[in-house]
């Protein structure tokens, strides 16, 4: 039988006395141990060499996104799951970014936890449902932004900082005239019928 080892970081001790009864119920993961903060959890993940990291996203001091890029600089194989209250679209945009092999919300049924940390450890993903939704959004924000050219992409940096076309012309050395038929292209291309929805689409996949 396979049996992985478990380690969880979190600044909370009841969080991390919760979700280790609720693992240890589980014959196929062994926990192995805790550590309440980044600076520990990177020594911690050293010495024992866990199979999966539990990882908090909001601690005091080293931040979960900080401990992720830590621990892999430093060549930390375990595969290192975010567990969090955040479902910001920034956050998860940038653990993921950032080398994390899943991102579960704390209110992920217990059942369904436990088998989409199995799924991370068999070389999967582990992600809950708005979290996919997240990363399946910008991915169709990337590939509408991909389709901009230089100069379309230029006025809309502009638009995104509340910019009128007269301002952009004169930013860019370009024509209003020339501005307006820019804007009506990306409009079209980012298939949006306002500045302001352009707008939104652009910063939202900066992670804004």
């Amino acid at each position: 039988m396979t049996c992985w080892k478990i380690m969880i970081v979190d600044d909370h001790p009841l969080m991390r006395r919760g979700i280790g009864q609720l693992l240890s119920f589980e014959p196929d993961f062994e926990m192995i141990g805790e550590a309440s903060n980044g600076t520990d959890a990177v020594a911690m993940a050293h010495e024992k060499n866990p199979d999966l990291i539990l990882l908090d996203l909001n601690m005091k001091g080293m931040s979960g996104l900080d401990t992720l890029n830590v621990m892999r600089a430093e060549g930390i194989l375990a595969s290192i799951v975010v567990l969090t209250v955040s479902d910001s679209r920034s956050d998860v945009k940038a653990l993921v970014a950032a080398g994390a092999d899943g991102y579960l919300l704390k209110d992920t049924e217990p059942d369904e936890l436990i088998s989409l940390l199995k799924q991370a450890l068999c070389g999967g993903k582990a992600y809950s449902n708005i979290v996919r939704e997240h990363l399946e959004s910008n991915t169709e924000q990337d590939c509408l932004l991909s389709s901009l050219t230089d100069r379309e992409t230029q006025i809309l940096q502009e638009v995104a900082k509340g910019y009128r076309n007269k301002q952009i012309a004169d930013a860019l050395f370009i024509s209003e005239a020339t501005v307006k038929v820019h804007m009506k292209s990306l409009l079209k291309k980012l298939q949006v019928k306002s500045r302001t929805a352009a707008t939104v689409l652009y910063l939202e996949a900066q992670g804004q």
